[in-house]
């Protein structure tokens, strides 16, 4: 049985679809090895740090808490017994491993088994090199939405370590980047899509020169698009300008000292101008 997958660039050019090695795509899968394999990478993440402490390790409790006879109570030797309130604990956990081991062959066929399963469901995809000059993010983005993967969880695998694609997708909760030799069973039935380098299949692609997608338009595209609609809203209009609201102006608001100045500048109006007194005649 012979696979064909899908090729593209790193920014989402579809290419000619390239052949899957046969040694290791033959369609082979075993569910009891896969199992085993899954099972075994999950226990060896576990620390085992978990411990209690047993009666000899409890602080306190060294004496009698009463005499051994004539209280008419049950003999009790310490108050850290296992049956008293803040005594040990009888059979604890303890610190541990819970590393399990598995042969080096039953690791590669549950591996193999595990890529055949996703070239079944034509899940796997061939990306000809990633390019990657810098981390950026938003490229390993505009990747995944170009093949339409965006909203699924992707194994990306490079032929050997790249930090520049490892530190562009590790903020992407359902992207997982890891070296191609260093893969597991575990994080390929992980993923919905596997997109694998072509030099790590030993396929070696020419370079197809292509310009870059942005991940979101530039302002200019975007008035432009929005153009035609400007337009033709005016046509339905009849291309007459809407009239500008008239804006009602509230009239200002007096203050204390401007009322007071103004009620004493009438008051003063009001008020008559005293005559002046005729002088009085002097009498001969």
């Amino acid at each position: 049985m012979t696979f064909e997958a899908e090729t593209y660039t790193s920014l989402g050019t579809p290419r000619s679809a390239v052949s899957l090695p046969e040694e290791l795509f033959d369609g082979t899968i075993n569910l009891p090895v896969m199992h085993q394999a899954v099972k075994a990478f999950r226990a060896n993440q576990r620390q085992g740090n978990a411990a209690t402490k047993i009666r000899k390790y409890v602080i306190g409790g060294n004496q009698k808490p009463w005499k051994q006879k004539g209280t008419g109570r049950a003999r009790q030797g310490s108050t850290r017994a296992p049956h008293w309130v803040g005594g040990g604990t009888v059979f604890g956990p303890t610190p541990r491993s819970y590393a399990q081991y598995v042969p080096r062959q039953v690791r590669a066929l549950a591996r193999k088994s595990a890529l055949n399963a996703r070239a079944r469901e034509d899940a796997v995809k061939v990306i000809d090199a990633f390019r990657f000059d810098a981390p950026h993010t938003r490229q390993v983005v505009a990747l995944l939405t170009a093949l339409g993967v965006a909203d699924r969880k992707v194994l990306i695998l490079t032929d050997g370590a790249q930090p520049n694609v490892y530190l562009s997708g590790r903020n992407l909760p359902r992207v997982e980047v890891l070296p191609y030799s260093d893969v597991s069973t575990y994080h390929i039935l992980w993923s919905d899509v596997v997109l694998i380098e072509a030099s790590a299949l030993g396929h070696v692609l020419e370079p197809v020169v292509e310009k870059e997608r942005a991940a979101h338009p530039p302002r200019k595209a975007a008035r432009a698009a929005a153009a035609p609609r400007a337009a033709k809203k005016a046509a339905a209009t009849g291309g007459a300008k809407s009239k500008p609201r008239a804006t009602k102006t509230r009239p200002a608001v007096a203050t204390k000292a401007a009322k007071k100045s103004a009620a004493s500048a009438g008051a003063a109006k009001k008020r008559p101008v005293a005559k002046k007194a005729a002088p009085k005649k002097k009498r001969s």
